[in-house]
């Protein structure tokens, strides 16, 4: 009795690994290449659609899925022993529950194909074992598809364009709210007046590292030709996706007073 309990819960673990990892990356393909823009790398897009997909099939899979068909199985062996093909249409209609409980046609369609697919890999291991076959490619083709599609997307992935000098400008300046906002947004200057100051201000990038670069943002104001120059200057540490407060110098200029 223990050993039929154990070999149960053993076929069900496995076949809820392989049911799960198949529809997960099978949805993980169509959500990776749904998008019409152009989307870098692919590789790990696929992946991270894929993470997503088997924690949530997963965890229905494992808890409702797994009862489900626990309780075919008790019917089966009472009612229709013979029939494996009825065990696997009832399966697939209560495959339907998630679309039924969201009310969306697609999770319907989506949970019915997940069920099918759990109820056929359940009895083609069930029949494997009864007939002491290997059931090591249950484990090896859904990790070998796994890693086949994912390297596909990577090699096939467009390459990210080059991260410029202006690039690191225009990340910087892409928040609001900050005194960034008034600066130029490429490299370059911007000359004018406020509240009577004649006023500079500057952008400017140095590459310090591969696609990494130092941006100082420089103000310059002055009331009068005979009055002293104020400046202060910000700068960032800027790489793709990533900004760093580097250091700040002066003292804000004086109409900034009250912003």
């Amino acid at each position: 009795m223990q050993n039929e309990i154990g070999s149960l819960i053993f076929r069900k673990l496995v076949t809820t690994f392989v049911a799960t990892t198949i529809s997960s990356l099978l949805l993980a393909i169509l959500s990776t290449q749904g998008p019409i823009e152009t989307i870098y790398n692919q590789g790990e897009h696929f992946i991270g659609w894929f993470l997503i997909f088997f924690m949530y099939i997963g965890a229905i899979i494992l808890i409702y899925g797994n009862l489900v068909s626990v309780g075919m199985e008790y019917f089966q062996r009472k009612w229709f022993k013979q029939h494996d093909w009825l065990y696997v249409l009832i399966l697939s209609l209560f495959g339907l529950a998630n679309g039924l409980f969201f009310q969306e046609r697609q999770f319907a369609l989506a949970g019915m194909l997940a069920a099918l697919l759990y109820a056929m890999i359940d009895k083609w291991f069930y029949k494997r074992v009864a007939e002491s076959k290997s059931i090591k490619w249950f484990f090896l083709l859904p990790l070998a598809s796994l890693l086949i599609v994912w390297a596909y997307f990577h090699v096939t992935s467009p390459l990210l364009p080059p991260f410029t000098k202006g690039d690191a400008i225009e990340f910087a300046t892409s928040g609001d709210g900050t005194i960034i906002d008034h600066f130029p947004r490429e490299v370059g200057q911007w000359e004018g007046k406020i509240n009577g100051y004649q006023v500079t201000r500057e952008s400017n990038a140095k590459e310090i590292g591969k696609e990494i670069y130092l941006v100082t943002f420089t103000e310059r104001w002055r009331w009068s030709q005979r009055a002293g120059e104020g400046i202060y200057t910000i700068s960032y540490k800027v790489e793709r996706g990533s900004l760093t407060a580097h250091s700040e110098k002066g003292q804000l200029p004086p109409y900034y007073s009250g912003n």
